[in-house]
């Protein structure tokens, strides 16, 4: 194989391995999410930022970990999953794309997680809220 073959195919490798690496998040509703909670399976994480939750309120029964502090230094999150080893983690946004995204991460490392989607999904079915 020459070089510039070699080349091509470590640079198709590099891209795609990134995306083969990151674990598939499964989305559940914000019932079963609720269920789960309420059964001591799992913990509910709301991974928006302290603004958005003041806005708009939280669930009820979840933790805040921002998701800048996940991409940064992790001051809440280290603790945070240390706390919970072998239990599932619960994560929801906005919309569900930034907890798809940490869910994605937190797989890649053994976590149980799964998506619950947005906060909307939350307050839709009615299910308990509080203001952080």
């Amino acid at each position: 194989m020459n070089v510039s073959l070699k080349r091509v195919l470590l640079g198709f490798v590099g891209l795609i391995f990134p995306v083969l690496a990151l674990a598939e998040v499964p989305r559940i509703t914000a019932a079963e999410a609720a269920r789960r909670v309420a059964e001591g399976k799992a913990v509910l994480v709301d991974v928006r930022e302290p603004a958005e939750c003041a806005e708009s309120g939280v669930a009820a029964p979840a933790v805040l970990l921002p998701m800048s502090d996940f991409r940064g230094d992790q001051k809440l999150w280290k603790p945070f999953l240390e706390s919970v080893k072998g239990k599932e983690v619960i994560l929801y946004c906005r919309s569900g794309g930034r907890a798809g995204n940490v869910g994605e991460k937190l797989a890649a490392q053994g976590v149980t997680v799964a998506n619950a989607g947005g906060f909307k999904d939350w307050a839709a079915e009615k299910l308990p809220t509080r203001q952080p």
